[in-house]
C-alpha cells in the first residue's frame, strides 16, 4: 500500500511580475510555503517512508531563502512557475515525487505535477 509523505517549508523571497496584467509590477516579497507530496511505496524497519529532516535540509538548499527571484531565475517568478521549478530540483532527489504545492500567501498558491 502506498504513503504519501508531505512536507511543508517556508521561505522569504521577492519577486516582481514583468506582465502582470499588462503593467510592470514593484518589487515585493512574500513569506512563501513550499509543500511536497513524495510517494512511499514501503516503509523502512522504523516505520518511515522518508526523513522529514532529510528532506527538509534538501529543500533548504534549492529555495531561494532571502533572494531576489528575478535575479537569480532566467523566468518570471510567478507561483506557477516556481512550483515547476522546485519540482523538477527535488525530482532529481526524490523521484516519486507526486506534487509540489507553492503559496504565495496564505489565501493563493499554485501547484505543479506531471499527468
Amino acid at each position: 500500500m502506498p504513503y504519501v509523505v508531505r512536507v511543508r517549508q517556508k521561505f522569504n523571497s521577492a519577486h516582481f511580475l514583468t506582465d502582470y496584467h499588462g503593467q510592470p509590477e514593484p518589487l515585493h516579497g512574500h513569506t512563501w510555503m513550499v509543500e511536497l507530496f513524495i510517494k512511499a511505496d514501503k516503509l523502512d524497519n522504523g516505520g518511515m517512508g522518508y526523513d522529514f529532516i532529510e528532506i527538509k535540509e534538501f529543500l533548504k538548499g534549492i529555495l531561494p531563502d532571502y533572494k531576489c527571484m528575478n535575479d537569480i531565475y532566467d523566468f518570471s517568478p510567478s507561483a506557477e512557475n516556481v512550483a515547476r521549478h522546485i519540482y523538477y530540483k527535488v525530482k532529481e532527489k526524490y523521484p516519486t515525487l507526486l506534487k509540489v504545492v507553492v503559496w504565495e500567501t496564505e489565501e493563493g498558491g499554485a501547484e505543479y505535477y506531471e499527468e
